[in-house]
């Protein structure tokens, strides 16, 4: 039960974040989005340091899952073509629905990391499916310093999916296509 209320919690406080920013991110406010009484959250996540640590873990949770399940319905990419058409994929998914929340709260939490060593720890990138993924594709095309090219290449992107958070939009399929051909050459 203690899991699954803190689960409810972090969930809750991805919501809070997403929808009113990190100065509306308080126990009070995680505590009425969960529908729970008041002192719930501070009960589970005593100060805001632990409210942030509990969110952060669960978003990278729900990240890593989602590249997982991402990369398990789709073969690896053989092509530009077929890379290209995968980060388009990943893009719309961090622009629409949950992934637009999990973005909000993930681009306000990484601020938030630049002062807080534990949570920078947290989300610092993580070997997942989606990375090894454009790793392997790389290495498959005898690109020269794979993990500096793969770091690049999700760090623009990254980049592009904050622009259109902020400004509306998708990602242009151009622009990720000029993105995978930069990393081949």
């Amino acid at each position: 039960m203690t899991s699954d209320r803190r689960t409810l919690l972090a969930d809750a406080a991805l919501d809070v974040l997403a929808e009113e920013g990190m100065r509306g991110l308080t126990h009070r406010a995680v505590d009425r989005k969960a529908a729970m009484p008041p002192g719930t959250t501070s009960a589970y996540f005593r100060t805001r340091a632990a409210l942030l640590t509990g969110l952060v873990t669960r978003l990278v949770h729900l990240d890593q899952a989602e590249l997982q399940t991402t990369a398990e319905a789709f073969p690896a990419p053989r092509t530009a073509e077929e890379l290209v058409n995968g980060m388009v994929l990943l893009t719309r998914q961090r622009l629409a629905g949950e992934g637009r929340r999990r973005s909000l709260a993930r681009h306000a939490c990484a601020v938030e990391s630049a002062r807080d060593q534990e949570l920078r720890a947290i989300l610092v990138p993580h070997d997942n499916a989606g990375r090894e993924a454009v790793r392997r594709f790389l290495a498959a095309h005898d690109v020269s310093d794979v993990e500096t090219r793969t770091h690049t290449l999700l760090t623009c992107i990254d980049g592009l999916v904050f622009d259109r958070l902020v400004n509306g939009g998708e990602v242009p399929r151009e622009a990720l296509e000029g993105l995978v051909a930069a990393a081949l050459r």
